[in-house]
């Protein structure tokens, strides 16, 4: 049996919704839904996101080529291809399985949440 490994990156919803930023479980890491306010904008805010994601999956011993599903949530689906050139930048050779919903997310300010799924076999 495999080794359950918790990874944190410190954030305050971490510890007041009881979750981790990541789990690793043998082969596969799952990282939470993570968002980031450092930009207003949904392109700036995936941005920093996904270098949130990338330093999660990394202390774990993953890296973002090893992401097989992603999962994107907007409160407005309009705001989703602005953020489209940044994807492929993180994205482009790797091109996991996704998914783009529109929901509500917990905070307003927040446009984007991504959450992703890494495999390596």
């Amino acid at each position: 049996m495999s080794e359950r490994r918790l990874i944190g990156s410190g954030g305050p919803w971490e510890e007041r919704v009881a979750y981790s930023r990541a789990v690793v479980q043998g082969d596969w890491c799952f990282v939470s839904g993570t968002t980031s306010t450092a930009s207003a904008d949904p392109a700036g805010q995936a941005d920093a996101a996904l270098a949130i994601i990338a330093a999660a999956l990394e202390e774990g011993g993953f890296a973002m080529s090893d992401v097989v599903r992603v999962r994107y949530l907007l409160p407005d689906a309009s705001d989703f291809e602005a953020c489209w050139p940044v994807l492929r930048r993180w994205f482009g050779d790797v091109r996991p399985a996704a998914t783009m919903q529109e929901c509500g997310l917990i905070d307003p300010a927040m446009r984007i949440e991504i959450e992703v799924t890494a495999y390596r076999g």
